[in-house]
């Protein structure tokens, strides 16, 4: 097997052509590794192992943020009557999926997954071929406001004004500084109707000296793919300006509206995932 793998039926059937790199990690493999997943490659395992040596708690870490998901989406289908989904950075399909939990209260709920990565891809418009009319993948950096709004997945999506949940779960840390990832949150919520909502987690850490490590690490293995951890007080101003759903602001996601006090917990915090749900005015 080369270190450039085409997927193939997918780049037929809708007219792209997908090519994975398996010369470096990708993000989203190294997620999925740490969530017990199989869609991973000994590059992304050996680059979780040293992660792991760096950071003992990434794979708790990893758990409860992917239950912080599941809960934020049960929330605001459940208790805010929101049926429309909007995923930046999905990530490789874990079940429950956006979807999943999201139809579990309304069969009818709409998502679209957004993602720049090309195995993401190709396994997302495989597990939604069977349902093309309430979910879809959409291939695009999230950095690509204008073009993801542009879209026609997304203008279905924005169809009527109905609030709409944007998702940022565990993504904003791959984005660099330069990018300004506050300034893509005020965009994207600028672009949803009125009463739409976000989701957010990131990786946060108020000890200097480790988030220099993890992110030069992450940096070097992914080819500077990576944007940075950053503190508590850097996560606090992607929800400046919005309301808070539960509580008065950000905390590590375990503790985000916790199924029982028995829910799962991070054993160390070296870092943490730490995030909110939070509605637009």
């Amino acid at each position: 097997m080369g270190s450039h793998v085409p997927v193939g039926s997918c780049a037929h059937e809708w007219g792209e052509r997908l090519i994975i790199d398996l010369s470096r990690p990708s993000v989203a493999r190294m997620y999925d590794f740490l969530l017990g997943g199989t869609d991973n490659y000994q590059v992304d395992r050996d680059a979780c192992d040293e992660l792991l040596r760096m950071a003992p708690s990434s794979k708790d870490l990893a758990l409860v943020n992917r239950a912080f998901l599941v809960r934020a989406v049960r929330c605001l289908a459940a208790e805010h009557g929101v049926r429309r989904f909007l995923d930046h950075g999905s990530g490789l399909p874990t079940r429950p999926n956006v979807h999943q939990v999201a139809q579990e209260v309304d069969p009818f709920s709409e998502v679209v997954y957004v993602d720049n990565d090309p195995l993401v891809v190709a396994h997302g418009r495989m597990m939604l071929a069977e349902d093309p009319t309430t979910t879809a993948v959409l291939h695009a950096d999230i950095r690509a406001v204008d073009t993801i709004f542009a879209s026609d997945e997304v203008k279905k999506l924005l169809q009527g004004g109905q609030p709409v949940a944007a998702l940022f779960v565990s993504v904003l840390h791959c984005i660099p500084d330069h990018d300004d990832p506050w300034a893509l949150i005020r965009a994207v919520a600028q672009r949803l109707p009125a009463g739409s909502y976000l989701v957010i987690s990131q990786l946060a850490s108020d000890d200097d000296e480790l988030r220099s490590e993890i992110t030069q690490f992450m940096a070097r293995t992914t080819g500077n793919k990576w944007g940075r951890v950053r503190s508590t007080s850097e996560v606090n101003r992607y929800f400046d300006g919005l309301e808070f759903v539960e509580g008065d602001g950000p905390v590590e996601v375990s503790r985000w509206k916790p199924d029982s006090d028995l829910a799962p917990r991070q054993q160390t915090d070296e870092w943490i995932e730490y995030g909110a749900v939070a509605r637009i005015p």
